[in-house]
């Protein structure tokens, strides 16, 4: 429990952090290259959800936001299975979540400064990584359990159709002495 408060807190302070560096340091829609032509930290405003959707709805994105976190949230405290790779994801998703919801309440919009110039993809943050990682652990999780369960779903009617031929087998000798032995 310590540990994924911790790493929410973490999500969430790292977040912040940055998100407050490149307000300080960067002017509105100023871009500095890292690397240039790869990656550039450009200070940008994001009014919607992810890759700025939603941009004309913010108070439904919101509010379905909120539900999801407090929904996530309670999953992982209350009824999360033991297993730490789905409990960590989820904190990543949570923290994550949280830190963009402060942006929304606070500012109206969230600060976006991530920008990979080499393929022209959307400017995003620390928030949104913690997000996007925690969703490909939950979903790699998900599909190794899925291979695992189809794994032995294939395995068990073969066992059983081995042990029904057996059980049948075994029927039909212990059926045919009994009446071997009632002809006697």
């Amino acid at each position: 429990m310590i540990l994924l408060l911790a790493i929410i807190v973490g999500v969430i302070a790292l977040d912040q952090l940055t998100k407050w560096l490149t307000v300080v340091y960067l002017d509105y829609q100023e871009s500095f290259p890292l690397w240039q032509d790869v990656l550039h930290l450009t200070h940008h405003r994001n009014e919607g959800a992810a890759f700025g959707i939603l941009s004309d709805q913010r108070w439904v994105f919101m509010l379905v936001s909120t539900v999801a976190i407090v929904a996530l949230t309670v999953y992982l405290f209350r009824f999360s299975q033991k297993n730490h790779w789905v409990r960590i994801s989820l904190a990543m998703i949570i923290g994550g979540g949280i830190g963009n919801m402060i942006d929304r309440v606070a500012l109206g919009y969230v600060i976006d400064f991530i920008d990979f110039t080499l393929i022209d993809f959307a400017i995003f943050n620390v928030a949104d990584s913690f997000v996007t990682v925690g969703a490909f652990m939950l979903m790699g999780y998900l599909i190794v359990e899925m291979i695992r369960d189809l794994k032995k779903g294939k395995q068990t009617p073969d066992n059983a159709t081995e042990g029904d031929a057996t059980d049948v087998m075994e029927t039909s000798d212990s059926d045919a002495d009994s009446s071997e032995t009632r002809h006697e």
